[in-house]
């Protein structure tokens, strides 16, 4: 029995780097939207995942992990990461119960109490013998759930709680869209998450992909030509590897996630180009889609 009651609102992903915030984002979206690596810092701006129901339409704000850094890229994802605490209708803070609730994730439950929103406390990884307790937070959290990305365990039941918290409104957005940012933007973090799991520790904090043409007029196949864009000559060479071989292995990984996501073949021409000091640099950090 329904009551004519429509819930929409913003849910904002909080959390540490690397505290499964983006692997609980495409779980509770049942869809694979953010990009997932073992690297710390993966997500750099906000992404937003939409969840439509009969009833309700919530929209999953993935952020940044809290973090220390001051570069202009490091100015983007803070910025990002409060913005979406002070616009939010939920906070979700993420929880990696092996490293537990730091500072930075007290700070921004009471940020949240500050507004009066509520905040729900997500341990995640709870398929780990390491997640077996609940950490504990000050000011504490108004319910707290134990998670599994990977096996769906209380994922279920964070949904319905994250619905009931909603404020009553109507969709923001037909009830198909998955996402607002655009196919081409998702191509390319597609190529920089096979540049992260394929390239040497020190490259990939200092490494964007760029589409810079990004063709459907044909049926059966898009064209995509981007860059991978390094700082220095000598990540260049890493990348693209001898003989070529890095580079095409990037590629080839990253066109097979494209074809994913566009559900048809493409051809991807990928190059690297450098770029030095492209963090230091705000413009050139939001062009890249970074805001």
């Amino acid at each position: 029995m329904t009551t004519g009651i429509h819930r929409a609102g913003v849910v904002a992903l909080v959390g540490l780097p690397n505290a499964g915030k983006s692997s609980l984002l495409n779980r509770l979206l049942g869809e694979r939207l953010a990009i997932v690596t073992a690297r710390p810092q993966t997500t750099r701006g906000r992404l937003l995942g939409i969840r439509s129901f009969p009833d309700a339409q919530i929209l999953f704000a993935d952020t940044p992990g809290l973090h220390e850094g001051s570069s202009a890229l490091h100015r983007a994802m803070h910025d990002a990461t409060r913005e979406a605490i002070e616009d939010c209708d939920v906070g979700v803070l993420v929880v990696d119960p092996a490293r537990g609730v730091a500072r930075v994730l007290v700070e921004a439950r009471a940020r949240l109490a500050t507004r009066g929103v509520p905040a729900l406390l997500v341990a995640t990884k709870s398929d780990l013998a390491a997640a077996s307790s609940m950490p504990a937070i000050e000011p504490e959290a108004d319910a707290a759930f134990r998670v599994s990305a990977r096996t769906g365990e209380g994922i279920e039941a964070l949904l319905r709680e994250i619905r009931e918290r909603l404020p009553e409104a109507p969709a923001f957005y037909p009830e198909d869209d998955l996402t607002d940012r655009p196919l081409r933007f998702l191509a390319a973090e597609r190529i920089r998450e096979a540049a992260f799991e394929a390239l040497d520790e020190e490259v990939p904090y200092a490494t964007a992909a760029e589409v810079v043409r990004f063709d459907e007029s044909r049926p059966d196949l898009v064209w995509i030509d981007a860059n991978l864009i390094v700082e220095r000559e000598s990540h260049k060479r890493i990348a693209v590897g001898a003989g070529g071989a890095m580079i095409k292995r990037i590629g080839t990984r990253a066109r097979l996630e494209i074809e994913r996501l566009v559900g048809r073949r493409v051809h991807l021409a990928l190059h690297v180009r450098v770029e030095p000091g492209w963090t230091r640099r705000r413009q050139r950090v939001e062009e890249l889609g970074y805001r």
